[in-house]
């Protein structure tokens, strides 16, 4: 029943009708509570009162899959809004991007253009950023596209998904770059790439402790509090400094855990989405954690007091359409 949650949310991730129907409602009735809101300004206090807890952020101005050029200039423009914001701000917080939201999918050269100038703005502000590891067919491509920028712009990483098989193979060509590790957020095909919990989850324990060993630093994001232990354990055998690394989780997921972490003396790193492409997103994070669907129920139709919402929403929709589903298939089964 896993399998056949992530399939359906990872479908409608990329459905065009309720991504378009989305927008129209903004980031809420159930995904306010992983998206922080539309706008950075309005964001702000929010990462203050997580820095304040020694928290730190990396922001995402959600898009992808951009083939509109000025859509894409557009979304470059934001993103160095919020740079010199950041840095204005005086903000614990550096920037993720995606490549396909700034033009990959127009023309490879017309993206790096964008990336570069985003770069540019900040190396001036002193803000890092990280690109983010998309669909398997943009791969290779954002790794060349990282060692490119690389020559001239030291302050950008990426990011290694667990669950394809290259992704041991590469990390030695990254063991002086700043890098993610995560399990992977997208469906993709059994001939490159691991399909079973298990053997992901050992995978990202194997690439994590590997990176561990090694002085660059790395962002252990996960959600996974097996992972987490097993990890802890490895660091203090090791005696691995905490500077080297931090553990990351996705805004508004396991905050007890994430406190719980700071507070044992663990840097910690708190991935904020935010913008009006907020569906694609939100359905990844439940594909990637089914078991979330008790917060999606309960936040698409109960308010904080437990009272049942009088206006139907997209996200109740799809809650509903998805338990029809489920239920279908087992008395099928």
């Amino acid at each position: 029943m896993a399998s056949l949650a992530k399939d359906f949310f990872i479908g409608l991730s990329n459905n065009d009708f309720l991504n378009q129907s989305a927008k129209k409602f903004g980031a809420r009735f159930g995904a306010e509570r992983f998206v922080a809101g539309t706008v950075f300004d309005a964001i702000i206090p929010t990462i203050r009162q997580l820095n304040q807890k020694k928290i730190s952020c990396t922001m995402d101005h959600l898009g992808e899959f951009v083939t509109d050029r000025s859509e894409a200039e557009h979304a470059k423009e934001k993103i160095m809004d919020m740079l010199h914001q950041i840095h204005e701000e005086n903000l614990d917080c550096h920037v993720s991007i995606k490549l396909t939201q700034l033009g990959l999918d127009i023309e490879e050269s017309f993206c790096i253009q964008n990336v570069e100038q985003i770069l540019e703005v900040a190396d001036a502000c002193d803000v890092f950023v990280n690109i983010d590891m998309e669909k398997y067919t943009h791969y290779d491509s954002t790794l060349k596209i990282l060692k490119l920028l690389r020559k001239n712009y030291p302050n950008v990483g990426t990011v290694i998904q667990t669950y394809l098989y290259d992704a041991e193979k590469d990390l030695s060509d990254l063991e002086d770059v700043r890098l993610r590790i995560v399990k992977g957020a997208y469906k993709e095909d059994s001939s490159v790439a691991y399909g079973s919990k298990d053997e992901i989850d050992k995978n990202f324990l194997k690439i994590a402790k590997k990176r561990l060993l090694g002085s660059a630093f790395t962002s252990i994001a996960t959600h996974d509090h097996h992972i987490i232990n097993e990890l802890k354990k490895f660091i203090a055998e090791h005696q691995i400094s905490t500077d080297n690394f931090e553990f990351q989780m996705l805004y508004g997921f396991r905050i007890d855990m994430q406190h719980q972490l700071v507070k044992e003396g663990y840097r910690f790193c708190t991935y904020i989405p935010f913008g009006e492409d907020w569906f694609g997103y939100f359905m990844r994070r439940l594909a990637e954690r089914p078991q979330n669907l008790n917060l999606l129920v309960k936040d698409a139709f109960y308010t904080e007091d437990n009272k049942l919402k009088k206006q139907p929403v997209v996200i109740g929709t799809v809650v509903l359409t998805l338990l029809l589903c489920l239920g279908t298939r087992k008395k099928k089964g």
